[in-house]
C-alpha cells in the first residue's frame, strides 16, 4: 500500500514540476509555453489551464504527502521505549530486592562516622 502511494506521490511531483516550468514566468525567462503555441490555445487559456492543472497536482500532492506520513506513523513496529513504561512495583521481601537497613535502636548510640 505504502509503495504504491509512494510510486503516485513520485508521479504527482514530477509533473507539477513539469507544468510549473511550463508556465510563463512575469520577465518571460523561462515560460515554454507561451510562444510557439499559438495556433493551439490562446495565451489566456494556457495560463487557466496550466494555472488549473498546477493546483490540481497541488492538492494531489498535499493528499499523497498526509498519507504517507500517516501510514508511517501508524506501521511502527518498534518496541516501545524504556522511559515509556512504568516502573515495575517492587514489594519489600522480595526475591532479588535489598532488605532495607533497620534502623538503631533508641537507647544504644549509631556507629561513628567514617574519618
Amino acid at each position: 500500500m505504502t509503495t504504491v502511494i509512494l510510486v503516485i506521490h513520485l508521479m504527482v511531483a514530477v509533473a507539477l514540476v513539469a507544468v510549473i516550468l511550463l508556465q510563463k514566468s512575469e520577465g518571460g525567462a523561462l515560460g515554454m509555453g507561451g510562444g510557439g503555441m499559438s495556433g493551439f490555445m490562446t495565451g489566456r487559456s494556457t495560463a487557466n489551464l496550466l494555472t488549473r492543472t498546477t493546483a490540481i497536482l497541488a492538492g494531489a500532492f498535499f493528499l499523497t504527502s498526509i498519507t504517507l506520513a500517516y501510514l508511517a506513523g501508524g506501521a511502527s513496529t518498534a518496541p516501545p521505549s524504556v522511559t515509556d513504561q512504568p516502573a515495575p512495583a517492587t514489594q519489600p521481601g522480595a526475591p532479588g530486592t535489598p532488605e532495607p537497613a533497620a534502623p538503631a535502636p533508641a537507647g544504644e548510640p549509631s556507629a561513628p562516622p567514617p574519618k
